[in-house]
Parts: C-alpha cells; structure tokens; sequence
C-alpha cells in the first residue's frame, strides 16, 4: 500500500507492506488510516484519527448551525369565528409566511357544527383572500374527523 506520513508534512513514504506502514505509525504515535481504498495500490495516511473525527465534528456542527430550517405553525379557527378575530388570526399567518415558516390553518368543529361544513370551508377561502399573494396552497382543504385543514407556504 501507499503510505503517507502524518500531517506537518505529509510527505510520501512509498509503497510498504500492511504490516510495516502499521509499525512505522505506531513508532510515530498516530493511526494508520485507509484513505483511498479502490486505488491501485491503496493509499493509507499516517494520521490522529480522534483528532480527525473530532475536527469532521466540529465542521459538522458549524455547517448545522448556519441552517434555517422551517418550522409548521398551527392557527385553528372555528367555522364562527367573527371578522376582527379572522383579521386577527391572518396577521399572525403573515408573520409566520414573512418569517419563511409554513402555516397550518385549521378550523375545529364541535358537535352540530359537523353539519355545516361549507361554513368551514367558506372560512378557509376568507383566509386566502385576507393573506392574498403572500402565500401559496401546499395542500388543499381536507377533512380528517372534526377538523378541516391546509397547509400554506411562503411565496417564493
């Protein structure tokens, strides 16, 4: 195998047998470590491979830490809700769509209210009108038991 010694110089000590490269890196204080096995003859460098792992971390945790990830925010509605309490409700979904988030509008039902359910989805219209281009539908009104739900996402 191809052997390359540790890491101020990294200079090539040659093609050496397994059982040499692993003495010679045990005589340095590191680990042998296979770097390009499919090459001909494969290639091992003489590294801290803890060090290594621990740096692979650490670049790890930077890159995790520069990412936004969305989040799925809930506003629940009744099919009654009144006009100031729906304007009410619609600000907060701007904020959360102008903050990059995805909205999840659901309107709740309770006991005789499962037989008006066009008041529900009449409720769901009023709210993209109200939210108007700021948002688009990811999924449509669906019902799942006693709730009526979309999803809405930011415009891009």
């Amino acid at each position: 195998m191809r052997v390359i010694g540790p890491e101020p110089e990294s200079e090539q000590l040659g093609i050496l047998t397994t059982a040499d490269a692993l003495k010679k890196a045990e005589d340095l204080g590191y680990d042998l470590v296979e770097i390009s096995p499919t090459a001909q003859p494969p290639v091992c460098k003489i590294m801290d491979f803890g060090k290594y792992k621990y740096e692979l971390s650490k670049k790890a945790h930077v890159a995790k830490q520069h990412q936004k990830g969305t989040q799925l925010k809930e506003v629940k509605l009744r099919p009654r809700t009144d006009q100031h309490d729906l304007e009410t409700k619609v600000r907060q979904m701007k904020e959360f769509l102008a903050e990059g988030n995805k909205t999840k509008v659901t309107v709740m039902f309770r006991g005789r209210e499962m037989a008006y359910q066009q008041m529900g989805r009449a409720m769901l219209d009023k709210v993209m009108t109200l939210i108007g281009t700021g948002a688009q539908i990811e999924q449509p009104p669906r019902q799942e038991g006693r709730f009526l739900m979309m999803v809405l996402a930011p415009k891009k």
